[in-house]
């Protein structure tokens, strides 16, 4: 019996062989992503702490120095990591203030798509 996975596209769903899925899923453990290489941990506490506070921002943009404090690291290092993040096209987009505005995959510019999330944050989904 074939297995087969299901996509959704708009209001259809299309079929596809489950097989090539299957087979990358069991070999992506093995060739990790040369794309993350550049993160040290505290690149992803700071991605992290991003995705997590910008949703409880009210709608604004997170500024260094709340990461920082979140996170008790120097405030030169949170900038530095920020635009690290940044240049390296990842997860994350600074405004003109060096402030945190989009987080994959929350931001706090308006978009199409909202998110409201069970503790009763909202924010658009970028």
């Amino acid at each position: 019996m074939q297995e087969i996975i299901l996509i959704g596209r708009q209001e259809h769903l299309i079929e596809a062989d489950a097989g090539p899925l299957r087979e990358q899923v069991a070999h992506s453990h093995h060739q990790p992503s040369t794309r993350l290489s550049f993160m040290t941990p505290d690149h992803h506490r700071v991605r992290n702490c991003a995705v997590t506070e910008l949703p409880r921002s009210n709608g604004k943009p997170l500024s260094a120095q709340t990461i920082c404090e979140r996170l008790c690291l120097p405030l030169a290092q949170v900038i530095a990591i920020l635009e690290d993040l940044q240049r390296h096209l990842f997860f994350l987009v600074l405004n003109p203030a060096g402030e945190v505005c989009w987080a994959y995959p929350v931001t706090c510019e308006t978009t199409p798509h909202r998110l409201r999330f069970r503790s009763g944050e909202r924010i658009y989904a970028a």
